[in-house]
């Protein structure tokens, strides 16, 4: 009687490996196989190997970058980044229950309930952070980068990267890969409203969001300018001629 093979099984280091992957693909993308295996320690071929079996699970998808623009000569490697699916499976398993509680406390109290509610849970986040933030230096970039550890090590995956214009740096992004509150906040985004101004107020300066998870992008993105914002005022309107003159 032939002797039939056994499936093989795939080893644990393996699903270790592979989570590795996906948390880097979560906190650094678009990113490269290259790229990745240079952060991790890995062969670019160990980690293409890894990057499609999360292909075919659908926890990774490639980056479609915009057209135009210049591009060299070659084909353009590949840029991945995590999708629903991936950071479904790093959710807390939470969502609905959170989004019940919120209706519920919408439809009984009102849209201001939920604001107060967003504006307590950050008020929090701005107690515990802001010994580190303030150790930075006044420094808003200092500051950004200081932020995005703390939040790093509550889950995050957030990072910073600096936004210059020629040699001048004119900001710099803090993007967070992670969010749990990611399907909540879709429904409700009174939760990325008060964790916007709470950025404002732990780094100094007026933050803008770019972009969101909650809204389908692929990261979070802040921007932190350089430096407080400076408000133009229009000049006010001097009257020039005699009509003008008499009518006011």
């Amino acid at each position: 009687m032939p002797v039939v093979a056994a499936p093989p099984v795939e080893l644990e280091s393996d699903e270790r490996t592979r989570d590795r992957v996906c948390r880097e693909v979560l906190e650094r993308g678009p990113v490269t196989a290259a790229e990745l295996a240079s952060c991790l320690g890995l062969t670019p071929a160990a980690v293409r190997r890894h990057l499609d079996v999360l292909l075919e699970d659908g926890h990774v998808a490639v980056h479609e970058t915009p057209a135009g623009g210049p591009r060299g000569r070659g084909r353009p490697a590949r840029r991945f980044v995590l999708t629903d699916v991936g950071h479904a499976a790093m959710a807390t398993g939470y969502d609905a229950l959170a989004s019940s509680a919120l209706r519920f406390l919408r439809d009984v109290a009102g849209d201001d309930a939920v604001k107060q509610f967003a504006d307590d849970r950050v008020a929090d986040l701005e107690r515990r952070y802001a010994a580190v933030v303030d150790a930075a230096g006044e420094d808003p970039q200092a500051r950004a980068r200081a932020l995005a550890g703390v939040l790093s090590a509550e889950g995050y995956a957030a990072s910073t990267r600096d936004v210059a214009v020629g040699d001048t740096t004119v900001g710099t992004q803090l993007c967070q890969g992670h969010c749990p509150v990611q399907h909540v906040a879709r429904e409700f985004p009174q939760l990325c409203e008060a964790e916007t101004e709470a950025f404002s107020r732990l780094l100094g300066v007026h933050v803008q969001r770019l972009a969101t998870l909650a809204h389908g992008e692929h990261v979070c993105t802040t921007h932190v300018p350089t430096g407080p914002v400076i408000v133009q005022i229009a000049p006010q309107h001097v009257p020039t001629s005699p009509q003008e003159r008499t009518t006011r």
